[in-house]
């Protein structure tokens, strides 16, 4: 039995588990993180995680988080501009689901309801019908990320929550789209119609970094950075707006997360 597994199904584990998913303990550990007494942490991560620091733009890190949100060369998340493309966000393994009026997320037997999500009964409905792309970012993927696409954009809204791991153990057991704390904002795209992309922080993830509140959206623009810990992003889609690439509804349906990178395509527009 894996430490997760322990955590999420065993009554010890929960108990240990409620401590763990509070935010107090979480902004305790990104306090720590973001100072210079983590910078120990660095090399075992790099080496374990099998990160490539030569692609990075500088690896003069003052502390953990300093590494964990390095910033990658421009060259190296190339992003398309072609304007019916739709392009990832970040780099992460991708599902994609249809949004009904009951489910929007069936990963690994649990089911996530999108007014719970969003906790805005105005905004859910707007997207049902509609398409709802699952970006899982694991701790060796890179921890920035883009805006989607260009257009008016809302303000940021944060609701918050415990933090849960996105791992799969966690999936199974809980439902952590709606339990973990999350912000969204809504982007008017003239191409896609308005999209909903939503942040979605993990265990021991101290913040969520968005740097821009209401204002203008340009596509490929970096939108914020997730500190430690895995993360999830959440894009949705109104009906009829996008046509998502064969090959990533294809693992979707065998249960498979399909790996992407920030900036490549993954459908166009309808």
């Amino acid at each position: 039995m894996t430490g997760l597994e322990w955590l999420y199904n065993t009554a010890p584990g929960r108990i240990m588990l409620k401590v763990l998913a509070g935010r107090k303990l979480s902004i305790v550990a990104g306090t720590f993180l973001d100072s210079g007494l983590s910078r120990f942490l660095i090399k075992p991560f790099v080496k374990r995680n099998g990160i490539d620091l030569t692609e990075c733009e500088d690896v003069d890190f003052k502390s953990f988080n300093d590494c964990f949100t390095r910033k990658l060369k421009k060259e190296l998340r190339p992003v398309d501009m072609v304007k019916n493309h739709l392009i990832a966000p970040c780099d992460g393994l991708l599902s994609v689901w249809d949004i009904d009026k009951d489910t929007v997320l069936p990963i690994k037997q649990s089911a996530y309801n999108i007014y719970d999500l969003f906790d805005n009964d105005r905004v859910a409905s707007y997207y049902e019908g509609g398409i709802c792309l699952v970006y899982r970012l694991c701790v060796n993927h890179y921890h920035r990320y883009c805006y989607v696409d260009s257009g008016k954009k809302s303000q940021n809204v944060f609701i918050p929550g415990k933090l849960h791991t996105v791992r799969p153990v966690a999936l199974r057991t809980r439902p952590v789209f709606v339990e973990n704390c999350r912000e969204y904002t809504l982007i008017k795209s003239n191409t896609f119609g308005t999209i909903a992309q939503m942040e979605v922080g993990a265990m021991l993830v101290g913040k969520i970094d968005n740097y821009m509140g209401r204002g203008k959206a340009i596509r490929g623009k970096e939108k914020g950075r997730f500190l430690y810990g895995g993360s999830t992003i959440i894009v949705m889609l109104k009906k009829d707006s996008a046509l998502i690439n064969n090959d990533i509804i294809s693992a979707t349906c065998r249960g498979e997360e399909y790996p992407v990178k920030m900036g490549e395509p993954v459908g166009i527009s309808l």
